[in-house]
């Protein structure tokens, strides 16, 4: 057996029982996790899925993989923002995989009346050992997940694997505000709020104690876009929203 740790949240644990752990987290917050990203957020967090459909500019014809996507909220987003640009260009309509590594989720995301007539589908799968094939995908994107991953260099290898050349990655994630000022402000309210906005709206307050901790040991902007670089995307970027609570990582398979 490896003697590896990682870290969970500010806990030091054995690589091999994060993803359980994980999963543990994800099974129990299911069923809010909408509900408690509006509440964590004031809502900002639907302007910054916003802001990076934007970027990443969808368009008629392509197929998206979500990765951690469960709730479908942004393969829902990119879908009608590529379907505006065919009600004015004319081409077919684009695609969506939610894949997510914990079944709980999935079934939460389903969703009949927003699903309906989106070509979406669902699968669960591991980000680190994706079940596709090479080159199959136009944008690969996971929002508010990478975090979570055990080993994010394998699941970006992963991402670029399934890319199509040219094709581009999307990771929007909670990040680090470069001002001083700022992040004690925003550690201040993480650490006093959401664990009990968790327990008032979720019943869950040890869930998302480990939510806000996950996002303090989390790379900072620049680390994190290294590491893009280094798992083999070309043009790495990555723009702040909301002075870096979330930053967007962007990058392209060449």
């Amino acid at each position: 057996m490896s003697d590896k740790t990682i870290d969970f949240g500010f806990e030091t644990i054995p690589e091999a029982e994060k993803r359980g752990r994980v999963k543990g987290v994800f099974d129990s917050v299911a069923s809010n996790y909408d509900l408690m990203n509006d509440a964590m957020s004031v809502g900002i967090h639907r302007v910054w899925k916003n802001m990076t459909i934007t970027r990443l500019n969808p368009q008629p014809g392509e197929r998206l993989l979500d990765v951690a996507g469960g709730t479908g909220d942004i393969a829902r987003r990119f879908i009608r923002a590529a379907d505006e640009v065919r009600i004015r260009r004319g081409g077919a309509p684009a695609s969506a995989v939610v894949c997510d590594i914990n079944d709980q989720m999935l079934l939460a995301g389903i969703d009949p009346e927003k699903d309906r007539g989106m070509d979406m589908t669902r699968v669960c799968g591991n980000a680190e050992a994706l079940p596709f094939k090479d080159n199959q995908f136009d944008v690969v994107t996971i929002s508010f997940g990478i975090r979570n991953v055990t080993d994010r260099m394998a699941a970006l290898r992963e991402f670029l694997r399934v890319l199509k050349p040219g094709g581009r990655l999307g990771i929007l994630e909670f990040s680090t505000p470069p001002s001083k000022v700022i992040s004690a402000a925003y550690d201040a309210y993480s650490f006093a709020v959401i664990p009990r906005l968790g327990q008032a709206l979720a019943g869950d307050k040890d869930s998302y104690q480990y939510l806000v901790e996950s996002i303090r040991k989390f790379p900072r902007q620049e680390q994190f876009a290294e590491m893009i670089r280094e798992a083999g995307f070309a043009n790495v970027k990555y723009q702040d929203y909301s002075t870096g609570i979330a930053a967007l990582h962007t990058g392209w398979k060449i």
